[in-house]
């Protein structure tokens, strides 16, 4: 009988401990920032080239355009050079411009939301474990949804 007890004891342990593993793992990661990328951008969009979006600290966020469409999206840290970018998709609008500051989709009215769009977030991680992801509609990037995972918010 004890053994039976010691028996089902283990998987409980061990779920257990797993769940604190992931809970850890995902306390490590900090907030996320979203960018309306599209407004960032705005009619540099339409000149080929390399354009400097956004500068937060030692980051600086870039694309590369070719035809009126985003080729590239890099990230620059002023001393460690290349930063790594992920890329995410979403049908949620995740920011949109407002009066001089970012407003998550969340918090707006449903018909303020584009339904049937595809966004597209290039995300690095700052030296604060926060994320900053700049969303794209997807008709923007040359290369759509390639390699793109779905967007999931910690905060849901």
């Amino acid at each position: 009988m004890n053994m039976n007890r010691i028996l089902r004891l283990v998987p409980a342990v061990v779920a257990t401990f797993g769940l604190l593993a992931v809970a850890e793992t995902v306390m490590a990661v900090g907030k996320a920032n979203h960018h309306d990328a599209k407004q960032l951008l705005a009619d540099k969009a339409k000149t080929d080239g390399h354009h400097v979006i956004h500068t937060k600290g030692k980051y600086t966020a870039s694309v590369e355009t070719k035809h009126g469409k985003i080729a590239a999206f890099n990230v620059k840290h002023s001393e460690k050079g290349d930063i790594p970018v992920k890329k995410y998709k979403s049908e949620h609008k995740m920011a949109q411009a407002a009066v001089g500051h970012i407003v998550y989709a969340s918090f707006t009215s449903a018909q303020a939301e584009d339904m049937g769009t595809v966004y597209i977030g290039y995300a690095y991680t700052n030296d604060d474990g926060d994320q900053e992801i700049y969303w794209f509609p997807a008709e923007m990037i040359e290369d759509g949804t390639t390699g793109a995972v779905e967007y999931v918010p910690l905060n849901q």
